[in-house]
């Protein structure tokens, strides 16, 4: 909203100073302070109003130091980080931006999942919360969404060299001349492309074509290429938010790694959205991807400003209000970016989390059935948990997995020159 109103009057009163609002890093960084203090000063109120109605989490006895003392914290946090998300973006992202408004779509979907799951468990005492499946219909909804929108939406594009674009078959949107920033004086003719290309490390080119999986250019073939697609989509949201979920289990961790990992999308928004850093990188040139730098500040801002009651001893949990969401966001984000294969990398901790559970209920259940017995491979499932048990505190614990989430991070960004 501001960023609109600054334009108008700079377009037509030429109020000097407002110039600023055009500039992706100004606002980027107002971005950050305003979702910092929003998260900071109306945390603390939404705290104590979390406390007065006693939304306090209830807590099962796993034999974990510490666990006790945590009975009755107010939970449901989480509505802090949203709205520290969306006031923000309202206020300085340009909302005619198709990227923009897919990822506040995202982000008020898996929010209003995750409130109705944590309104069962506290309000109707329902410890299991939001049935499974409604849970999982909720994600496949999101990612038939994201998946069909990024296909047939002629906003999101990939803007490529014409002639690779006519050799490709690609269908092409839109036609336009750019100046060469290697041929000082020289022009190239760029084509606005409709494709599911995705970037990828160690394959030549750095890419990755999903027509590839589904040979022919038969009606039937283009069909079935976005049917797997939106497939690929809807695994990815589902399990990165599932995986933010599990992690979300001691004071700090789930909000901290995703403020990483939402830094490091930030990054890629910002040169996926300039021709100059995209073409040194290899990757994708994604225009009108810049204003997902501002949503990546607000994400970045409403997480870190939630570390301020979340970080050990916690005041509040974010429950999966905020957990869902921010698996949700990061999901939709790396899939807008064209940079979902690299979630293994990049979500490291999460996809190790998810697996140590996976993991130890498969081998238990297998051990049992074969030897009548059941063997697990950690002391407790999921990884944070076993850690716990072998005596080490939580704040170690969640530092730790800080550092291995930062260099997984500075991994994802190396791998974008692996080819």
């Amino acid at each position: 909203m501001l960023y609109h109103l600054a334009k108008y009057l700079q377009e037509f009163y030429h109020i000097p100073g407002l110039r600023l609002f055009q500039y992706i890093t100004f606002r980027a960084g107002i971005a950050v302070i305003l979702s910092l203090m929003i998260s900071m000063i109306f945390g603390k109120r939404i705290v104590d109003w979390l406390r007065k109605l006693q939304i306090g989490e209830t807590i099962r006895d796993l034999g974990l130091s510490g666990q006790k003392e945590k009975e009755g914290t107010p939970t449901m946090g989480g509505v802090i980080i949203i709205l520290s998300i969306l006031v923000p973006c309202l206020l300085l992202c340009n909302l005619k931006n198709i990227y923009v408004l897919l990822m506040l779509f995202s982000t008020i979907w898996m929010a209003i999942i995750g409130f109705i799951d944590d309104y069962i468990k506290v309000f109707r005492k329902k410890k299991d919360g939001l049935d499974g499946k409604f849970k999982i219909a909720g994600q496949i909804g999101l990612g038939l969404i994201v998946g069909i929108t990024m296909l047939y939406s002629n906003e999101i594009v990939v803007r490529m060299d014409s002639k690779k674009a006519r050799l490709g078959g690609y269908e092409i949107v839109k036609k336009t001349i750019v100046e060469d920033h290697k041929n000082e004086g020289r022009f190239r003719d760029m084509a606005n492309v409709k494709t599911t290309l995705t970037n990828v490390p160690f394959l030549k080119g750095n890419q990755f074509e999903y027509a590839k999986l589904i040979p022919g250019h038969s009606k039937l073939s283009l069909f079935l290429v976005g049917f797997v697609f939106v497939l690929i989509v809807i695994f990815i949201i589902t399990a990165v938010s599932n995986a933010a979920n599990l992690t979300d289990g001691i004071d700090g961790l789930a909000t901290g790694v995703s403020a990483i990992i939402g830094a490091t999308l930030g990054i890629l928004a910002y040169v996926s959205s300039n021709t100059i850093f995209a073409d040194y990188l290899n990757i994708f040139y994604l225009p009108e991807t810049s204003e997902l730098v501002i949503f990546c500040a607000c994400f970045i801002g409403a997480c870190i400003g939630f570390l301020w009651y979340n970080s050990y001893p916690a005041q509040v949990f974010m429950g999966d209000t905020g957990s869902l969401t921010l698996g949700g966001i990061i999901a939709a984000l790396a899939i807008i970016l064209r940079k979902e294969l690299l979630i293994p990398i990049l979500c490291g901790i999460f996809l190790v989390e998810n697996l140590s559970v996976i993991l130890q209920v498969s081998y238990f259940k297998y051990t049992k059935k074969k030897y009548g017995e059941g063997i697990r491979i950690f002391k407790m499932a999921p990884l944070h948990h076993h850690f716990q048990k072998m005596g080490y505190h939580e704040s170690k614990i969640v530092t730790r997995f800080w550092i291995v989430a930062v260099l997984l991070a500075v991994l994802t960004i190396i791998t974008l020159k692996i080819r």
